[in-house]
């Protein structure tokens, strides 16, 4: 017998227990004193003698991993069961009863169920998800529990809100699951057929449509070549026809439906419209129609007649031809009748097929096992000889372009300038794109011979000017010699049908005579800008290129010590430099004409003495005294104070130092004046073709000889 639990007679049992709390089983709701819960244990939060709580959710057992709850442990997995239901029907004429089946998904993440009824075609019923996802109740009278993982097993029944689903199988997941959980799996059960659909098949097997429908399947082919397409390159030679060419096309070939689409590759400026599609995509047959099929000709049923009531305009039901006797065969282009060399019928046109793409060529060898893939030449025959376009002679009215124009149209339209060169080589800013040329009139007449003229040609247009310039008293009226116009070549035929050539820029340089409207002018110098333009454009003025200057003096260089001897000897001084004359008649001596006029001014220009850029002295003070007396400055006697302050060492001559007294005593306008500056005198005949700067008749006035030997024979000062 246990001793009494009175102080001292027993023994403490639950040693470590620290809640010793009452649990409350009564409660108040809506203010009424009831049984709040019958679950909650005694003292101390353990159960009662004899009471057995009820789990409200799945309870798992534990594994050696990490104690994880479940919705984390379960997540995203189904426990998928097959159960079947009987529902009874109220029509009782076929069945009593029907069979339907249902898919039942077990969520053990939070112990939620979901129903779905998998459709059958024709069953008459609605079908699809049958009970949505929550958790589910016990039927009575353990309504206050839910369903857990250990309620389902194959071959036991689950009531769902009054309805019975026995289940009959699962899938191999939940039998892992269960097996897993402990749980004992059993094997599958024999689902019954269901009879309403049972008498259904039999009738429709031994009942014979009305129409034999014949099944294409046509998916597969669709799903497995979606995408994909067979490219060639075709070309439809129509030149045979009038007013037909060859035509560049394009076929497509759609492995999915075996439909063909052409494009046509309309090249640049064809004349053509802009319609690149040729054959839009549909069935192409192998041999087109003699004639167009009326509607309803090409069918796949023929109707031979129909019956039913006729006097309501209502049929019952037609008759079909299922022998199919005026059926219209068409045999249409497949992928095997295309290949390179093929030519194909495209609705009575011959449609060569000469290259394909590499897609092409990789399907073609991996289903036909094709290794040639070698293109077809199409090169298209050579083009008859085209007849030169003769055009009549020019018969002296208007300019040449103008009636050549009148022969090109029935509607003439005027002669096209260059535009871009005249845009590249109009005069703006400091360049003026005119080459001027001192020139002299070569005659035979004394009067002429003193005559000199300035010859102006126009980059823009390649229009020359001829300018005389004014000397009084010379019994010469002088001013414009030309009016600016193209000036044709001597020698040519005036009626004639092709253009005429005129003097271009390359045919003007220093030593050339040239015939202008039967004057001839020597051209002996031109101005700075011609020499530079033509020194740094030598691919058109190879005289002004200084290395084939240089390059035909080499080949005297049998001579060069004698040149050398010759120089010194004019350089008396020890210089190593002469005036541009003597250098001009050693140089001409030694090469006898070799050299032109233009090699000799560029080499004269190359190895001069850069002359002193310092303007007068007293033009320079004249210029300082101007400014000096506009801003009132005469306190100069300041700057010579400062200048003896910082001159500690005083002044003594020499090169490095300056005169500070002398240069501000001539800086001083009061106590030294100079003449005042006068202003340049107007000139009345100045126009664009007056050249108001005459060159010097010499390009350099000192020549370094001593430079230019070294250049050109490579000799060494001794």
């Amino acid at each position: 017998m246990a001793l009494p639990l009175l102080p001292g007679n027993s023994f403490n049992r639950n040693v470590g227990k620290e809640k010793f709390h009452k649990s409350q089983h009564w409660g108040f709701c809506n203010n009424v004193m009831m049984l709040v819960s019958d679950e909650k244990p005694g003292i101390g939060g353990e159960p009662l003698l004899g009471q057995k709580i009820k789990p409200k959710c799945s309870i798992y057992p534990k594994g050696d991993g990490s104690d994880v709850p479940s919705w984390v442990a379960f997540d995203k997995q189904v426990l998928s069961f097959d159960a079947y239901l009987e529902e009874e029907v109220l029509d009782k004429s076929q069945t009593n009863y029907r069979i339907r089946y249902y898919k039942i998904y077990f969520y053990p993440e939070d112990d939620t169920i979901q129903v779905n009824e998998p459709e059958v075609k024709n069953s008459g019923l609605l079908q699809g998800t049958s009970i949505r996802r929550h958790r589910i109740t016990l039927p009575p009278p353990d309504e206050d529990q839910f369903y857990t993982v250990y309620h389902f097993n194959v071959g036991t029944e689950v009531v769902f809100y009054g309805r019975t689903f026995k289940i009959y199988d699962c899938d191999a997941f939940t039998r892992n699951f269960l097996r897993k959980i402990g749980v004992k799996v059993n094997p599958p059960v024999q689902c019954p057929e269901d009879p309403y659909m049972k008498i259904r098949r039999e009738v429709v097997e031994h009942v014979e449509p009305l129409r034999p429908y014949e099944s294409l399947d046509t998916l597969k082919q669709f799903l497995q070549y979606h995408g994909k397409i067979l490219c060639f390159f075709c070309l439809w030679d129509d030149s045979v026809s009038m007013f037909g060419d060859r035509r560049e096309l394009i076929l497509h070939y759609f492995l999915c439906d075996d439909t063909i689409e052409i494009k046509e590759l309309l090249p640049h400026s064809s004349g053509r419209d802009a319609l690149k599609m040729f054959l839009r995509r549909s069935k192409l047959p192998k041999n087109c129609p003699p004639r167009v099929y009326q509607p309803g000709q090409i069918t796949d049923r023929a109707v031979l007649n129909s019956y039913g009531d006729f006097i309501k305009n209502q049929a019952d039901g037609y008759l079909f031809d299922r022998y199919k006797l005026g059926k219209v065969d068409q045999e249409f282009y497949k992928d095997s009748d295309l290949s390179l060399g093929v030519t194909i019928n495209v609705w009575g046109r011959k449609v060569l097929l000469y290259d394909c793409d590499e897609f092409t060529k990789s399907y073609y060898k991996s289903k036909y096992g094709i290794e040639n893939f070698t293109s077809v030449s199409c090169k298209p025959p050579s083009p008859p000889p085209k007849i030169e376009r003769k055009f009549p002679p020019y018969n002296g009215f208007g300019s040449e372009e103008d009636s050549l124009r009148n022969c090109i149209d029935l509607k003439p339209t005027p002669h096209r300038r260059n535009f871009k060169k005249f845009m590249e080589k109009d005069s703006y800013g400091s360049k003026s794109n005119i080459l001027r040329f001192f020139a002299k009139l070569v005659t035979d007449k004394c009067v002429d011979l003193d005559r000199m003229f300035v010859i102006s040609y126009y980059l823009g247009d390649d229009t020359i000017s001829v300018f005389e310039p004014i000397e009084r008293n010379s019994g010469i009226a002088g001013g414009m010699f030309l009016k600016r116009s193209r000036v044709k070549k001597p020698g040519q035929e005036v009626f004639k049908s092709e253009l005429s050539e005129y003097i271009k820029a390359e045919e003007l340089y220093i030593g050339v005579t040239v015939n202008v409207n039967g004057y001839l002018f020597r051209l002996l110098n031109a101005d700075e800008y011609t020499l530079n333009y033509m020194e740094q454009n030598t691919d058109k003025y190879p005289f002004s290129n200084l290395k084939l200057a240089l390059q035909k003096l080499k080949q005297e260089e049998g001579k060069s010590r004698e040149l050398k001897q010759v120089f010194k000897a004019a350089d008396s001084k020890h210089t190593n430099m002469v005036d541009y004359n003597t250098f001009r008649d050693i140089l001409m001596s030694l090469t006898v004409g070799n050299l032109a006029e233009q090699e000799f001014v560029t080499i004269a220009r190359h190895y001069r003495v850069p002359e002193g850029t310092c303007s007068d002295m007293d033009f320079l003070i004249a210029l300082a005294h101007e400014k000096f007396k506009k801003n009132m400055f005469e306190n100069f006697d300041t700057f010579i104070y400062s200048c003896v302050y910082e001159d500690r060492e005083k002044f003594e001559d020499s090169e490095k130092q300056i005169d500070y007294k002398s240069f501000f005593s001539a800086l001083n306008w009061r106590k030294n004046p100079v003449p005042e500056l006068q202003p340049a005198s107007y000139l009345k005949e100045r126009c664009e073709d007056v050249w108001l700067g005459m060159p010097s008749p010499i390009p350099a006035k000192y020549i370094d000889y001593w430079t230019f030997l070294k250049d050109a024979f490579g000799l060494e000062e001794e």
